[in-house]
């Protein structure tokens, strides 16, 4: 009986010592890592990257991260001056697109797919429009939500500035690339995404843009040529006004940003915290 005892308790100790050595282990090789990473850019992408931060950083302790957004095309300008490490855009910063010329020698990171959607203020009472429509209303064309279903009461359009990422994919999934207003008594510019939710909560009439993961109760999603903007109908090749958000390195990302960024384009982000936020994982779209 004695004997039985003491292997019990030997063979348990021998297993507390194996599972403390590979947690200190495993703290160890996590705590070699350190450094600072600054990260710039896009809005749309801000609560993805906070979110990794605080997790990334409980992991790592001896890494520092700030991270602040500013609009899309500063990610990509302030990783080439210099400023930051990591240019957080929601397009491809390294090519060509409408309005930007390819950042040379940058390199781009997909982390996320962003789906983004046309939102009204609660009390515009229309759930859908047609990509003629929505041309119409963001070029100034159409004034009176009358003319599209709606009550007889002006259309106030929302814009975000020039520099947004959200901006150039609206511009070019939604509105096929048509052109914006860009004055008038009922037009209004506003720096991020941030602004934007504020400025459709609080404005009645509005109409706007903005990445699934800001809309709120007191907004209200449209339907694109009757197409609901939700993760399925983008996985589903339905709904086709989303983009790869991107983090934008100068040359391959080395050290601290390398593990930051394949911490956030892991299977366990990407399924976890990253759908949570209604972002889509990478993996989730076709080839």
């Amino acid at each position: 009986m004695k004997t039985k005892w003491f292997k019990g308790f030997a063979f348990a100790a021998i297993a507390l010592t194996v599972a403390l050595g590979s947690i200190t282990s495993v703290a160890s090789a996590s705590s070699k890592l350190s450094g600072r990473i600054v990260i710039n850019g896009s809005s749309a992408l801000l609560p993805l990257t906070l979110q990794a931060k605080n997790e990334f950083q409980k992991l790592n302790p001896k890494v520092k991260i700030s991270a602040s957004a500013a609009g899309s095309v500063t990610g990509p300008q302030s990783v080439r001056k210099g400023i930051a490490d990591i240019g957080a855009c929601d397009w491809d910063a390294s090519l060509d697109v409408p309005g930007f010329k390819a950042f040379t020698g940058l390199v781009a990171n997909k982390v996320a797919v962003t789906p983004f959607a046309a939102i009204t203020n609660s009390n515009v009472g229309v759930s859908s429009l047609t990509t003629v429509q929505l041309q119409g209303i963001f070029s100034g064309k159409i004034s009176n939500w009358k003319d599209v279903g709606g009550k007889d009461a002006d259309i106030i359009v929302i814009n975000r500035a020039f520099g947004s990422g959200t901006r150039v994919n609206f511009q070019v999934k939604a509105l096929n690339g048509s052109d914006y207003m860009t004055k008038g008594d009922n037009y209004k510019e506003v720096k991020s995404s941030g602004d934007m939710k504020t400025a459709i909560e609080t404005t009645p009439n509005a109409i706007g843009y903005i990445d699934l993961v800001y809309v709120t109760s007191k907004m209200t999603a449209l339907k694109i040529n009757n197409v609901a903007p939700t993760a399925a109908n983008v996985i589903n090749g339905t709904y086709k006004v989303w983009g790869y958000g991107y983090y934008m390195t100068k040359g391959q990302p080395t050290g601290a940003v390398k593990a930051f960024i394949e911490y956030i384009q892991s299977a366990k982000f990407q399924n976890g915290s990253l759908k949570k936020l209604k972002f889509i994982p990478l993996s989730a779209m076709k080839k």
